[in-house]
C-alpha cells in the first residue's frame, strides 16, 4: 500500500502558514493534517474552520481534518464547505458515531475514527461493515499537546489492528499521530501504519524542503 507522509500545521510558522503549506505541497506532500482543538475535550486550543477557508486557495493538497473536539458534528458542514476532504473524530467524543459518520459521507467527505492510546478498536466493527470508516487514526502520545513521545505500546496497537482488519476483510487506511521522528517511523510503518502525521519533526528548524527528504530516506520513501 502506497505510504503518505501527513504534515500537521499545528506545527508550522502561523506567521507564514501559507507558504509552509507551499513549500510542504513543492516538496511532494500533498495530505495537510489539521488538528483542530477546542479547549474543552482538549485544553488546548488551535484553529478553526476559518483559517482552513483561508488557506484551501494556497494549496492542491488533500485536507485532512483532527477533530478533538466535545462537539464535532458541530463543525462538519463547515468543514465540507472549507473544502475539507477527510475528518476523523474521536470515539471517545461521540455519543452518535454512526449517525456522525453518516453525515460526514453525506456532505462529500471521507470518515474516519480517532482511538485514544488506552481505546480498542473492536466497537468499530459496525461501522466498518457499512463502508462508513475509511480510516482508523491510532494515536501515540495522549491527544492535545504538540511534542510528545510515542508511546511504545503503539506499535503493537498498530499490528493488531491489521490483523483485526485482515480478519474481517475490512478496507479502512491506517494513520498514526504523535511522537512520530526519524527514528521511529520504519517501526511504524513496519507495523502495518500507511498514513503518517508528523508534527514538529517535520518543521524543525523551518528546514521543511529538508526534513521532507530525510523523511522520505528514513521511511524507505525514495
Amino acid at each position: 500500500m502506497k505510504i503518505v507522509l501527513s504534515p500537521s500545521i499545528l506545527s508550522a510558522d502561523f506567521s507564514c502558514l501559507a507558504d509552509d503549506v507551499q513549500r510542504l505541497e513543492n516538496s511532494g506532500i500533498m495530505d495537510i493534517h489539521l488538528d483542530i482543538m477546542d479547549g474543552h475535550f482538549v485544553k488546548n486550543i488551535t484553529f478553526g474552520v476559518g483559517t482552513i477557508k483561508s488557506l484551501r486557495p494556497h494549496t492542491k493538497a488533500n485536507f485532512d481534518a483532527h477533530l478533538m473536539v466535545t462537539d464535532p458534528d458541530e463543525l462538519l458542514a463547515g468543514l465540507a464547505d472549507a473544502g475539507v476532504n477527510t475528518v476523523t473524530v474521536h470515539k471517545e467524543a461521540c455519543v452518535h458515531l454512526y449517525h456522525t459518520l453518516e453525515t460526514i459521507k453525506t456532505l462529500g467527505m471521507d470518515g474516519g475514527v480517532v482511538l485514544n492510546p488506552a481505546t480498542d478498536y473492536e466497537s468499530l466493527k459496525y461501522v466498518a461493515q457499512d463502508g462508513l470508516l475509511k480510516k482508523v487514526l491510532i494515536m501515540s502520545v495522549e491527544p492535545g499537546f504538540g511534542g510528545q513521545s510515542y508511546l511504545p505500546m503503539s506499535t503493537r496497537k498498530i499490528a493488531d489492528l491489521v490483523k483485526w482488519r485482515e480478519e474481517n476483510n475490512f478496507e479502512f487506511i491506517i494513520q498514526v499521530d504523535g511522537g512520530v521522528n526519524i527514528n521511529n517511523i520504519k517501526t511504524i510503518i513496519d507495523a502495518g501504519a500507511t498514513d503518517i502525521v508528523i508534527g514538529s519533526a517535520m518543521f524543525k528548524d523551518r528546514q521543511i524542503e529538508k526534513n521532507v527528504e530525510a523523511f522520505r530516506k528514513a521511511a524507505d520513501l525514495r
